[in-house]
């Protein structure tokens, strides 16, 4: 067995174990975060059945995966990087997912190209919890209403996504993400990584982003 399989099972064990113990009753889906990797490395989590992936840039994820979505149509990719309008239209061929909208300008655009080729992409909106100037993501108190602007322009809109500032415990951003999510009225949450996942599904995290605990470092 490969040991990304190995790390892929551990992992789904791990989330398991946590959730029974809390008594939380989620089954978080685990996005292998694939990007930089080339494909070679990961089809084995193919072959194993596995169909959540995620990469950060539009032009690598679609040379990478149109082939291997062609043959395996289950497979889910989702954007989780930075999306500049200008690659919207590229991105809606390839991705299934997008978790970082972060302006009425992005979330229009893709409204237009997607309706282009009939396709209906599910979308997170990237909530800067931390308030970080360095990081992108719509402010806490600007959600209801981009919430509500993106209804109306007919964006499946499914549930918000963020990433916590580093080097300081994470638990009150996923705790503040959790509740302000249900206040949106929302069931679908994304966040937690490598790093802080468990964390994170306590808190009731449905899509959790890991790449080197299951690919390893990358160099």
């Amino acid at each position: 067995m490969d040991n990304t399989v190995k790390n892929l099972i551990g992992i789904k064990e791990s989330i398991k174990t946590h959730l029974n113990k809390l008594e939380i009753n989620t089954n978080p889906k685990i996005i292998a975060v694939s990007k930089t990797f080339k494909i070679e490395r990961i089809l084995p989590l193919i072959e194993h059945g596995h169909i959540d992936f995620g990469e950060n840039k539009v032009q690598e994820a679609s040379e990478k995966w149109t082939e291997i979505k062609k043959i395996n149509s289950n497979i889910s990719l989702h954007m989780i990087g930075k999306l500049q309008t200008n690659k919207v239209k590229f991105a809606v061929q390839i991705f299934d997912y997008i978790h970082s909208v972060d302006s009425e300008k992005l979330a229009k655009k893709i409204v237009d190209e997607q309706n282009k080729i009939n396709k209906k992409i599910k979308i997170f909106l990237q909530v800067n919890i931390g308030n970080e100037d360095q990081k992108s993501g719509i402010s806490k108190n600007d959600v209801s209403s981009m919430v509500l602007y993106c209804k109306e322009i007919g964006l499946d809109l499914i549930g918000l996504m963020c990433i916590p500032p580093v080097d300081i415990n994470p638990e009150k951003y996923f705790k503040e993400m959790s509740m302000l999510n249900q206040s949106s009225g929302f069931t679908e949450l994304s966040m937690g990584m490598s790093s802080d996942y468990l964390m994170a599904v306590k808190h009731l995290s449905t899509y959790v982003r890991i790449g080197s605990s299951i690919f390893g470092r990358r160099f």
